[in-house]
């Protein structure tokens, strides 16, 4: 009977409820163990935890006994069960819970990473020269290998745009770390002087009076500098640590104007474009709720200065004043618009970062799945189709807000099933 009470014994004893295991302080407790993870915070939100953590990077892997730096991330904890989903922001880190579309449709937790040089994730030696894609993919890479003792289910990858581009760089360097990859809206720019961002948008929508439109917009605006310029001086901002002068920035502005246009804004706006007749200030007015003016002033371009130290450095960027046949004898900085013009003392151009991922993408990846805009113009140049398991999804008439929601129904549910099912795959 001894055995009998040995059971008796252990059926008795209090059995932790699976959500005592998952409680705030559960949670804490484990990522407590991770090395060089500071927890700032941790509560309920919408029911599960959420937290605030800070991992400790050098800031160049190649001597990792030199400067270290913290790099925010978020966490919002769905179970130790469940799949894992790394978003990489290429910018600032999101300020609270929200959940990215692949972390939705999988239910599963989210690492939210905010990237190098970016908010507070900023070595203190400010050295620019260690923000580059394998820097970026080597410190995503440490993460997940901090991570993956705890949450030890499938693995994702996703961001979108400049987001999108960072999670497959991630995954050229290091392909094994997650089992699959979302990018959105993400652009591959593998040679930067072969652009085809103007031809593009010349061509979206469904209706031609539309970009005629926006060419006349153009035209006018620039026609009609010295009477805009002022209007862009009494906004009273500064333009040195930028581009240079008040004048420069207006024409980055104009030659933007249809990219962003066509960027955040749909065949519906078009209505909205001001004609010929219109006055000075209806177009300044217009101009500015497309591109923002203050975006081209020092003060707004300085949150994202180490965005065009990459683009400058390695990413590339769109060219949107070459073909612009319109524009003939108006533009006084036709390179205005390029990612070096933000910047005082643009960095030596590495032309063979973009064409390594593109041979990578066409030839090794796997598990990848990209969604695009019709009408986006970061849509012009996609990431190649890969050999095995890759996939496109282009949203009509979508813009740089495409997901795989806007997708036709078929096709939303093919993608949809198809991160089920990596996610589910042994």
């Amino acid at each position: 009977m001894r055995w009998f009470r040995l059971l008796l014994i252990v059926a008795l004893l209090p059995v932790a409820p699976a959500a005592a295991l998952d409680s705030v302080a559960a949670v804490r407790a484990r990522l407590e163990t991770i090395a060089g993870l500071r927890v700032e915070s941790g509560q309920l939100l919408n029911g599960k935890p959420f937290f605030v953590l800070w991992y400790a990077q050098p800031t160049d892997h190649h001597a990792t006994g030199g400067e270290q730096f913290e790099q925010r991330i978020t966490l919002w904890h769905k179970g130790f069960d469940r799949p894992t989903v790394l978003q990489t922001t290429g910018y600032m880190g999101t300020a609270g819970a929200n959940a990215a579309e692949p972390t939705r449709l999988v239910d599963g937790n989210q690492l939210n990473i905010e990237q190098r040089f970016f908010g507070r994730s900023t070595p203190a030696s400010k050295d620019w020269t260690k923000l580059d894609i394998w820097q970026a993919a080597t410190d995503h890479h440490r993460i997940v290998e901090a991570f993956k003792p705890l949450y030890g289910g499938k693995w994702l990858s996703t961001g979108a745009s400049k987001g999108g581009m960072t999670s497959v760089y991630h995954r050229r360097f290091y392909p094994a770390d997650v089992d699959a990859t979302i990018a959105y809206v993400a652009p591959q720019d593998t040679v930067n002087a072969q652009d085809s961002y103007v031809d593009f948008i010349q061509q979206a929508g469904t209706d031609p009076a539309c970009n005629e439109a926006l060419r006349t917009l153009q035209r006018n605006a620039l026609y009609r500098r010295a009477a805009m310029l002022p209007k862009l001086v009494a906004l009273r901002q500064t333009y040195d640590e930028a581009y240079g002068s008040a004048d420069r920035a207006f024409e980055a502005a104009v030659l933007d104007t249809p990219f962003k246009f066509w960027q955040y804004r749909t065949q519906s706006s078009c209505l909205l474009i001001p004609g010929r007749s219109a006055t000075d200030q209806q177009l300044f007015t217009f101009i500015g709720q497309i591109v923002d003016w203050s975006s081209y002033s020092d003060a707004g371009v300085a949150p994202y200065r180490a965005y065009f130290y990459q683009a400058a450095a390695q990413l590339n960027w769109p060219d949107t004043s070459t073909g612009t046949t319109w524009l003939k004898g108006l533009l006084h900085y036709p390179e205005a618009s390029a990612a070096p013009a933000a910047l005082k003392a643009p960095p030596k151009h590495d032309a063979q970062a973009m064409p390594d991922i593109d041979h990578w993408a066409r030839t090794s990846a796997t598990r990848m799945l990209y969604v695009y805009g019709a009408n986006d113009p970061w849509s012009a140049e996609q990431f190649a189709p890969c050999p095995q398991d890759c996939h496109t999804y282009v949203v009509p008439a979508g813009n740089h807000n495409a997901t795989i929601a806007g997708l036709p129904t078929a096709q939303r549910t093919a993608a949809t099933d198809l991160l089920k099912k990596w996610v589910s795959a042994p």
